[in-house]
């Protein structure tokens, strides 16, 4: 295809449809793969508004014979969701609820809409969807259609085919309407009435009569297939029903606009047994005896999942609840009411006590830590701590459950005779369902050629067990081509003609499921895999200190792309758009690297752009399950990307603002008198670059470190010195934090110190991407407190995004220095100091109730449980909010540009929060951004340190 013809194409696209058009290059690249090993870069990105639009979108490419598909989530694992296509992004605006029945439990939706969404505005109905896909935070209605998902609920609820009711479908050459299952008699109704649909209908009928008996003899009777297209549900005795034939077909046929939907009610109670045994399939063997007590959900995973350091970290109380074992199962039982569900579980493992040690987890905080270990799988096992990344290519294959244990043991053998036996095996055990990522080697022509001979050899093991390819994630181009060992020349010859009945031009997410691309055609890496690999400031240990891994990390499971807890990612909560996730971002990153669409390198606008609404939170280095680090590749990014170049002003106002701040010191009551005045703070604002909406914060009379100077402590210190870190912001802006800070500590029992000379951390110019400056800085800094660090003493640190930066970013930005490593062993929190220093401090007891807003920096490296647990023995009854970014964010809020995000960021979840508190609660903010955010957009709000409340309790 020519430049001009997919010019005229997005011309078109601009005429015709209700939407945002989108052929750039920073677009293209964020669409080029999914959760997949493959990419494939799109032609252009269309974002309908509406099912309407997406049916103009699909004229338009229509007539420019161009293909199309329609994405959900992008999480797809087979590599469905990426084509040489116009790719159609519903989850931004069709995400709306139709008509919803509560007596029968029906809701007619538009695709885009999210699962979790969904059923969190279902809630009151008491109904909800049945399938859960672990990715069911981001994962959409439409990719779970295109899918046939089915998640850990799929052993009580079924498959996505088992949900829909009717679908509201588009062929790629124009034909709409609503299938479903159809009688005899709207069969000959459909067929006279004549036009696009009659047409479908009578060739699908074709098919079943002609091959009606390869079908019944080819696919297997499990629960959990989902490879091929599901033929078997025009069968006469399935009742011809189109809708559900057509679930699971991974856009390949036809588009589908709206979905109607059969939904289940919520489970009154729950309850989750835990089994233990010596293997994992020693675990499959029980799996039988465990289903005759018909569980609701029936998982297993073994002791390489739980040892994984996210598993770890999601759920590190409730894993030290496991029974003993190296391998087990997650039974949950649902119930009536909770002592009904307690009963069947522990039922279940006295059945099973000759074969298991069992427990019983009731406390529903553990039993949600465990589904998220549980639920983190793909992730987590994408960079084990030792041996090789590990890919997708052979990852949920499903065999009858009385099976499964002969299965894996010949299975196992399998990874084995190929050297990938480190694979952790998991996965949807009660219906005979293995998820496993292997270490395949796609990086060279020899790895490439193993992979491709273990996917055929672990296709004929499947098969031989009656087993599917494909037991959730489809087939996509991963087993596409295999799909002849599974169903044999005649069935595939079946879906050949149904791909011609849909779509006999092959437009529809072409090489996918039908007429297929090799399994070892557009790898993302690939023998010929070689990213530029430019020097960087920070050294990235953890990527082999090199940048382009770092920029590769990503698996593309999509939890940046949730609305609802934790953190990760706040632009995108904001905006929608998928270049303003952490996913987005990093694909971007990698196109930079690869030089094929993103051809600018550092220097690109495109990568500016999204990497500009970046909050810089952190948040994705904890909440993403591989730990990319966003905030730190934008800081490298903006450090090259200006280098010799001028800078925003606000990277001047902000980024130096220790500076001006030392500078401010000097006359304190001018500098703000001038800021807060309004004509002349209004011209600050605009040579700053900061935006006029935007309060300039007040400078102190006095700062910390000089009202300290001269400062005489008790005269006994039991516990020894502790320097204690004058940031910029306490020291210039809340210095009365810093005084409650000595306060505290000397009643400890520690002699405070505070450094002679000024001292920063660098954090504003980290932030701003001013590295050069940041290492002169840091390296200063470790001058001054060179004799604390030799002597071993602690440094305590208020402001949490300055003990995150001595904690993860000096340690490599200043790698191999040895004085950083010191610092970053040596930096304690307030809460951490006073509970691991000083063990037997208690503050005295007050009567107090608080919300606590944690800073990002908080949340993502330093995490808050010593706080907490010091507020818990003072008596204060607290909320720790699960609200995510406050939205200020350092310098991010105050830029010109940036103010509308920010309060969205803030309305998303603190601000409702805050307003819900009774006006007698403390709100409890350590970080002087949330503090800011908070005085501003909350201004009966008066925020307090974690250290003050300490301090009024001493």
């Amino acid at each position: 295809m020519t430049a001009l013809l997919f010019e005229s194409l997005a011309a078109d696209l601009r005429d015709r449809v209700a939407g945002e058009v989108r052929f750039d290059p920073g677009s293209r690249a964020t669409y080029s793969t999914d959760a997949s090993n493959y990419r494939q870069i799109p032609i252009g990105v269309v974002v309908p508004t509406s099912p309407d639009a997406a049916a103009a979108a699909i004229a338009v490419c229509h007539d420019h014979e161009v293909p199309v598909l329609s994405r959900g989530g992008g999480t797809s694992l087979a590599g469905q969701c990426c084509n040489a296509a116009v790719v159609l992004d519903w989850s931004k605006y069709c995400t709306r609820i139709g008509d919803v029945d509560t007596d029968a439990g029906t809701v007619v939706v538009e695709p885009g809409i999210k699962l979790d969404v969904l059923n969190d505005r279902l809630t009151p109905s008491g109904w909800m969807v049945g399938p859960k896909p672990s990715t069911h935070v981001n994962c959409t209605i439409g990719g779970m259609i295109g899918n046939n998902s089915c998640g850990s609920t799929a052993q009580a609820y079924g498959k996505m085919a088992d949900s829909v009711l009717a679908l509201e479908i588009l062929t790629y050459d124009g034909t709409r309407c609503w299938v479903a299952e159809t009688s005899d008699e709207q069969y000959d109704r459909i067929i006279a009435a004549g036009g696009g649909a009659a047409r479908l209908y009578q060739g699908l009928r074709a098919i079943v009569e002609e091959y009606g008996d390869d079908i019944r003899s080819h696919y297997p009777h499990i629960p959990r297939r989902v490879s091929g297209y599901n033929l078997d549900a025009l069968l006469p005795e399935n009742h011809f029903n189109v809708a559900r034939a057509l679930v699971g077909s991974e856009s390949t046929l036809v588009t589908v606009l709206r979905a109607k939907l059969q939904l289940v009610r919520r489970p009154a109670a729950s309850a989750l047994a835990l089994l233990g045994f010596d293997d994992i399939t020693a675990a499959a063997d029980a799996v039988p005896a465990v289903l005759e007590h018909q569980p609701a959900a029936l998982e297993g995973l073994d002791h390489r999942l739980v040892e994984l350091e996210h598993s770890r970290r999601l759920a590190e109380k409730a894993l030290r609840e496991l029974p003993d074992g190296k391998a087990w199962l997650l039974v949950q039982f649902n119930g009536a009411t909770q002592e009904e569900a307690d009963r069947t579980a522990e039922a279940t493992i006295a059945a099973l006590a000759d074969k298991a040690d069992g427990a019983v987890l009731d406390d529903p905080a553990r039993r949600k830590e465990v589904w998220a270990a549980r639920e983190a799988g793909l992730g987590a096992t994408a960079y084990p701590p030792i041996g090789s990344e590990t890919h997708e290519g052979w990852e949920d294959a499903a065999v009858p459950p009385d099976r499964l244990g002969d299965y894996l043991r010949d299975f196992r053998a399998l990874l084995t005779r190929y050297d990938y036996e480190s694979a952790s095996l998991y996965g949807h055990f009660g219906q005979g369902c293995v998820h496993t990522r292997i270490p395949f080697d796609l990086r060279t022509a020899e790895g490439v050629a193993k992979y491709r001979r273990f996917a055929y050899d672990a296709a004929q093991l499947v098969v031989g067990y009656g087993g599917s390819l494909s037991g959730e994630h489809g087939d996509g181009q991963s087993r596409g081509e295999l799909l002849p060992i599974m169903f044999g020349e005649q069935v595939v010859t079946a879906f050949e003609r149904t791909k011609a009945v849909f779509d006999p031009d092959d437009r529809m997410n072409p090489g996918k499921v039908v007429h297929p691309y090799r399994l070892d055609e557009n790898l993302r890496y690939g023998p010929d895999y070689r990213p530029a690999e430019p020097p960087t400031h920070f050294s990235y240990p953890d990527d082999g200190h090199r940048f382009s891994h770092a920029a590769a990390r990503c698996v593309g499971v999509g939890n940046c792309r949730g609305h609802e807890t934790g953190v990760m990612c706040p632009s995108y909560r904001a905006t929608g758009e998928e270049e303003h996730s952490t996913r987005g971002r990093s694909r971007l990153l990698f196109e930079m690297l690869q030089g094929d669409v993103i051809t600018d390198g550092w220097r690109s606008e495109e990568v500016r752009d999204a990497l500009d609404l970046c909050l810089a939170c952190k948040g994705c280095r904890s909440d993403c399950p591989v730990n990319v680090d966003m905030a730190t590749y934008k800081a490298e990014f903006l450090s090259h990307h200006y280098h010799h170049r001028l800078r925003p002003m606000a990277h001047y106002a902000m980024g130096w603002i220790p500076l001006w701040a030392r500078l401010a010191a000097a006359a304190p009551g001018a500098v703000n008198r001038t800021a807060q005045t309004k004509s002349l703070g209004a011209v600050v604002k605009r040579l700053g670059g900061i935006d006029e909406r935007r309060g300039i914060p007040v400078f102190a009379r006095r700062r910390f470190s000089a009202a300290f100077d001269g400062h005489v402590g008790p005269a006994r210190a039991p516990l020894g010195p502790v320097v204690l870190w004058p940031d910029t912001f306490t020291n210039n802006f809340d210095p009365q934090i810093a005084d409650a800070a000595v306060q505290v500590l000397e009643s400890a029992g520690f002699a405070v110190e505070v450094p002679d000379r000024a001292v920063c951390c660098g954090l504003t110019w980290i932030s701003t991407g001013q590295l050069s400056t940041a290492e002169r800085v840091l390296r200063r800094t470790l001058r001054v407190l060179r004799p604390a660090l030799h002597a071993g003493t602690p440094v305590v640190v208020l402001e949490p995004s300055c003990a995150a930066v001595f904690r993860s970013d000096l340690p490599e930005l200043l790698h191999g220095d040895e004085d950083a490593h010191r610092l970053a062993a040596q930096t304690h929190t307030i809460g951490e100091i006073l509970r691991l220093r000083a063990p037997d401090w208690r503050p005295p007891a007050r009567s107090a109730t608080a919300v606590i807003q944690q800073h990002c920096h908080q949340h993502a490296v330093l995490h808050y449980r010593h706080e907490s647990a010091l507020l818990q023995s003072a008596g204060v009854e607290f909320d720790v909010l699960d609200a995510g970014c406050c939205g200020l964010a350092g310098n991010f809020g105050f830029e010109r540009g940036h103010y509308d995000v920010s309060v969205a960021c803030a309305e998303d979840a603190l601000l409702p929060a805050l307003r819900r508190a009774g006006a007698e609660t403390t709100v409890v903010a350590d970080g002087f951004s949330c503090r800011t955010q908070i005085r501003e957009l909350a201004p009966d709000r008066r925020p307090v340190h974690t250290v003050q409340l300490l301090a009024e309790a001493t």
